[in-house]
């Protein structure tokens, strides 16, 4: 299937993530296929086993957008939604990484086949805590489950019953800190009972295939590789950073218009040299653009003009 590889807590490639499950970090993770890919930011997408329609058709659209974003795909390799989502991502042309419950050189359950082969061929990973060979045992998915939630930065949770082993890896990634996303559900479904209940207990709504693009953008400052550019005027933006550094959904806020068309705006004016993301994710003009900014300001006020947005440092006009 791929080649072999090892890694023990501790040695370079262990994945920062799962040090953070302590004492319950596994040893030695086995995989197949790329190393490097535990290293790039990936977001877990999971959900039920048995899942209905809808379930399926929201799990291939979160491995859809996640591709299509640059994010990397986690999941368990299940049945339903874990197979919809890592299926969905690979078809995109993106990258998966299946966390299996079983040693990385079995595939199961077999149906999965095409995903753990698959996700190897086009640069992903099958991952595990037990050693090469070993079969399903009870206890290896309650440990893989953990590992799923610490593998990324953010949890998507699809659809899941009350009492299931998708509500354990969402546990083990809220006690993490890693924010949730989960899609609501009809309240006389059993599959969405959990969803639901994450989202009472404060997990992130996602109402719409905008909304998870929205947020992968926030969470991962990502975007999509589709889509129009819409809104280009860079004096409005300008003038609002140099009165505060703010995050796309507050300038979005301040300017009356939607995020993704702020954070597609300010990713072209990063690579143009307009303006810096900070530590926190809020952005600021850099320097060169300020001083251009005051130079033409002082003009302004001169003539008695409105002071016009800053030139492009890469020649042209914004």
């Amino acid at each position: 299937m791929g080649a072999r590889w090892e890694v023990a807590r501790g040695e370079e490639g262990y994945p920062e993530g799962v040090l953070e499950l302590g004492d319950d970090a596994p040893e030695r993770i086995y995989g197949v296929g790329s190393r490097e890919v535990l290293g790039l930011p990936c977001i877990s997408v999971i959900g039920a086993r048995r899942a209905t329609p809808y379930g399926i058709a929201v799990a291939e659209m979160a491995g859809r957008v996640a591709a299509e974003c640059g994010i990397v795909v986690v999941s368990g390799g299940a049945l339903g939604c874990d197979h919809a989502a890592s299926r969905a991502a690979l078809d995109a042309g993106g990258r998966t990484v299946v966390v299996s419950g079983c040693g990385a050189d079995v595939v199961y359950p077999r149906s999965s086949l095409d995903v753990f082969h698959d996700a190897v061929r086009q640069g992903g990973a099958v991952i595990s805590l037990r050693a090469w060979g070993k079969g399903p045992r009870r206890f290896a998915f309650l440990q893989r489950n953990a590992v799923i939630a610490a593998l990324s930065r953010c949890l998507f949770v699809t659809e899941a019953g009350m009492r299931s082993g998708t509500m354990s890896t969402a546990e083990t990634a809220n006690a993490l800190g890693r924010p949730i996303y989960a899609i609501p559900g009809s309240i006389f479904s059993p599959n969405s009972m959990g969803t639901n209940q994450l989202i009472s207990d404060g997990a992130c709504i996602i109402a719409s295939e905008m909304d998870l693009e929205t947020k992968i953008a926030l969470d991962y400052g990502s975007l999509r590789l589709v889509g129009e550019q819409g809104f280009q005027s860079s004096s409005r933006v300008v003038s609002a950073l140099v009165a505060s550094p703010m995050r796309p959904d507050e300038l979005a806020t301040r300017l009356g218009e939607p995020v993704l068309t702020l954070v597609r705006t300010l990713s072209d004016y990063e690579t143009r040299g307009v303006v810096e993301r900070l530590p926190d994710g809020s952005y600021t003009v850099s320097q060169a653009a300020y001083r251009d900014y005051q130079r033409r300001a002082d003009a302004a006020g001169a003539t008695g003009e409105k002071a016009p947005g800053p030139r492009n440092p890469g020649g042209g006009s914004s």
